[in-house]
């Protein structure tokens, strides 16, 4: 086989004689990247698979007809995007619209296909051939979200994989989350999200695999904190290029970055994994990749399968920054001068009421209200994963619906009133909760007339807490809400506050079954629950607003000579 290859081509004979035959991998690789053509050019070829906002009917488009198509509206969801890809897709079309329409001068978006196919051509004059948007190109070239390899081959990367979610960002313990390496039978666009999803929201992932600048370090999240108006993605999508186009300036001159041309698809210059880009470098809406990674196709065209290298370096130096980088989804802690990363829990009710009306952290240009936003159907949407040390913590992922009186409130930038009612609801179910887990450890610890209680009955008691606290979680803010636009707000916070005591001794009475069984310890256990319970709502200085309505209806049932 060796000596009939030569005898066909003198430059495949000088390329072939070195190989080691024993390696199948390598060699297939290397016939792979020597006639190498132009394969699956988003300009050109429907890739995207997505279904409209009629009827929900499937249609694919290509990159620019997918740009026209949100201008009108017209997409309700895409087939190949996967819960974790939504903000990193709906930044990288936003931010590609924005630099496209800045690059041309103008700042309203196109609703023609054509016109969006020339605007993204004038990104890359040195490739009016569109091999930097096609998905395989010869290696030296760009590739869509694929550096030019200046080695100009890829052969000797010994990372191989052949599934897209393999590429994609997400780490999975013992394929709990997630199973991993599921999408072998990948469409063109699974690779297309897996692409975005990692060079756009990847972390820090062991020695040689760094991650993107728009994070603060390499074990945290690229949060998104942004608002959903009424419509489908398309609206959202044309919201969000506005505020980007008007904020242009701003971030430019608070971030020291480039007006005029600035790198802005860091995919179109070579790298080999050695030096950083320089941030002062940067379009304000650069669009970034983190990893060396490039796709290879087989020769009938049939699959696609991704080769990747570490590096020494990270792609752009940006360390120092802590994750402010003028990412307009990206809320900033203002104290601690350094992105939002979250934790565990995700966009719990506390953290969330923090963002939308507290102080401490600085909102990102897409989550600032304004007028020709609507009056109607207004989500403000939270979106991020979790990342830790080798691992994942979860997606997760808040609609916060904003009423009337909260819009309002916002755009005029008067939050204290909305601040104040969630600190006091916050205030309060971290009371009752509180209540609520010393009845239950005392349950636990068959009716302990002290606060010493076993660590059996403190975990016990705590799984049975987290059951309360998410059921208030969920319903945060809609509570909220009803607050807000009532003309009766006491009335309202004081039903609240006794239909959450209810929702927080039915918890304890359920957790009856949990607890002691015997006869004697059964009724002593729960007899004592239910007086701590009871007793700690009555408590004034814990709960002074239920204290006080209890107070007084004993006191109208004893002028009634009603059995209290």
């Amino acid at each position: 086989m060796k000596t009939a290859l030569l005898s066909n081509s003198d430059t495949l004979a000088s390329v072939t004689a070195d190989w080691d035959w024993n390696v199948s991998g390598t060699n297939e690789r290397l016939l792979q990247e020597i006639n190498v053509k132009l394969q699956f050019n988003l300009l050109d070829e429907p890739l995207i698979r997505t279904r409209l906002v009629a009827g929900g009917e499937p249609r694919s488009y290509s990159l620019p007809g997918l740009l026209a198509a949100l201008a009108h509206d017209e997409v309700r969801d895409f087939r190949a995007l996967r819960p974790h890809q939504r903000h990193p897709w709906h930044a990288f079309l936003v931010q590609l619209a924005a630099i496209s329409l800045h690059n041309v001068g103008t700042d309203e978006p196109f609703d023609d296909e054509q016109a969006w196919k020339a605007a993204l051509l004038t990104l890359t004059p040195e490739h009016p051939d569109g091999a930097a948007w096609c998905l395989v190109t010869p290696c030296d070239q760009p590739a869509f979200m694929q550096a030019p390899v200046p080695e100009g081959k890829v052969s000797t990367w010994k990372n191989e994989l052949r599934a897209a979610d393999e590429l994609d960002m997400l780490v999975t313990s013992k394929n709990h989350d997630l199973k991993a390496a599921r999408i072998r039978q990948a469409g063109v666009d699974d690779w297309i999200m897996a692409l975005v999803s990692l060079q756009t929201q990847e972390g820090f992932l062991g020695q040689g695999n760094y991650g993107i600048s728009r994070m603060n370090g390499g074990f945290a999240s690229r949060p998104a904190v942004g608002v959903v108006p009424n419509g489908h993605w398309g609206a959202r999508w044309r919201r969000d290029v506005r505020k980007l186009m008007a904020n242009r300036a701003d971030i430019v001159e608070q971030q020291g970055l480039q007006e005029r041309n600035g790198l802005a698809l860091l995919w179109l210059q070579s790298w080999d994994g050695n030096a950083s880009q320089a941030f002062a470098s940067l379009d304000p809406f650069y669009i970034e990749i983190c990893r060396r990674i490039r796709l290879i196709c087989s020769d009938d065209g049939a699959t696609i399968h991704a080769v990747t290298t570490g590096t020494k370096v990270a792609r752009i130096e940006a360390k120092t920054r802590n994750g402010i980088t003028g990412d307009p989804w990206t809320p900033i802690d203002v104290a601690a001068e350094k992105a939002l990363t979250i934790g565990a829990e995700g966009f719990h009710y506390r953290l969330a009421a923090e963002l939308l009306f507290g102080s401490k952290f600085r909102s990102p240009p897409a989550q600032v209200i304004h007028a020709d936003d609507g009056d109607e159907g207004l989500v403000i949407l939270t979106q991020g994963v979790t990342r830790g040390q080798g691992k994942t913590e979860g997606y997760h992922e808040r609609r916060v619906p904003v009423s009337r009186t909260v819009r309002k409130l916002l755009l005029q930038k008067q939050t204290d009133r909305l601040a104040r009612v969630a600190g006091e609801r916050i205030h309060a179910i971290g009371q009752i909760r509180s209540v609520l887990w010393t009845a239950l450890a005392a349950l636990f610890d068959q009716g302990a007339d002290n606060d010493k209680f076993s660590d059996s009955a403190k975990d016990k008691a705590t799984t049975f807490v987290k059951v309360f606290e998410q059921g208030e979680d969920a319903q945060f803010f809609n509570n909220l809400n009803e607050e807000i636009e009532s003309s009766e707000p006491n009335n309202v916070h004081l039903q609240w506050l006794l239909a959450m005591a209810d929702r927080a001794e039915a918890i304890l009475i359920k957790a009856f079954d949990a607890g002691p069984q015997s006869c004697e310890q059964r009724y002593r256990a729960r007899s004592a629950a239910l007086s701590r319970f009871h007793g700690g709502l009555r408590n004034s200085k814990a709960l002074p607003v239920l204290a006080d309505h209890f107070r007084k209806s004993a006191s109208d049932k004893e002028l009634n000579h009603e059995p209290a």
